[in-house]
């Protein structure tokens, strides 16, 4: 039977080192979607409007993010900023930061797209029952917009965590960064550690995201 490194993790408190390091990872990616969200929903409703100089904003700051890879922005923000503007930025920080402008882009998109979906014989509908705007909005189409959105916005969140762990490349100690410290460790008296420790690493990311993932096929299937 090959040797897969499993016994590794048996060592001292390595297993409990990768949980404490997709805690690192959860609480970021968590902290990053609490405040993407909100903000992707307010943009997206802006740029839902008339205004030229708010949808002209709205797609330079779209396709700037989506252009730019994850990797480039951390080193961009932690490493590129730190240098040139002197200030003391910790890597969680500027993590945060990042994946906050990615969520928030992203989740503005999906909003602008669910109300785009909403056919405009519902705002008539509702003209004729004899509904205001305010009305219109909180009766019929934000009730039908997060119908559309949560299944979307839960498959955005999953997707938070999973990059997460780019975060390793600035010097964030989270699960992968772990993994590699005790892979390194254990190089010589367990040379083939990495096989046991990435498949470990596998599963709990795994374990984190399954979940979510399965309640936003379960809500697009209830709600098709």
């Amino acid at each position: 039977m090959p040797d897969l490194g499993i016994e590794v993790l048996l060592k001292g408190n390595n297993l409990m080192r990768l949980l404490a390091g997709l805690g690192v990872a959860l609480k970021i990616s968590l902290i990053a979607i609490g405040l993407s969200i909100p903000l992707g929903i307010l943009i997206g409703m802006l740029v839902n409007g008339k205004n030229p100089i708010i949808k002209g904003i709205y797609r330079v700051y779209l396709e700037f993010i989506r252009i730019m890879p994850q990797l480039v922005l951390l080193f961009l923000v932690y490493f590129g900023t730190t240098r040139a503007f002197g200030w003391d930025l910790s890597g969680e920080t500027a993590s945060v930061f990042v994946f906050t402008l990615w969520g928030t882009a992203e989740m503005s998109d999906l909003v602008r797209g669910a109300l785009i979906s909403i056919p405009k014989h519902q705002y008539e509908s509702s003209a004729a029952l004899g509904l205001n705007r305010s009305q219109t909005y909180f009766y019929v189409i934000i009730p039908q917009t997060v119908r559309r959105l949560l299944p979307l916005s839960i498959n955005l969140i999953t997707r938070m965590i999973k990059t997460t762990s780019l975060i390793l490349m600035i010097g964030v100690v989270e699960v992968l960064k772990v993994a590699q410290q005790i892979i390194e460790a254990n190089r010589m008296s367990s040379p083939n550690a990495a096989f046991g420790i990435y498949l470990t690493v596998f599963f709990l990311y795994f374990i984190a995201c399954w979940p979510i993932s399965r309640l936003a096929a379960y809500l697009e299937k209830k709600w098709r």
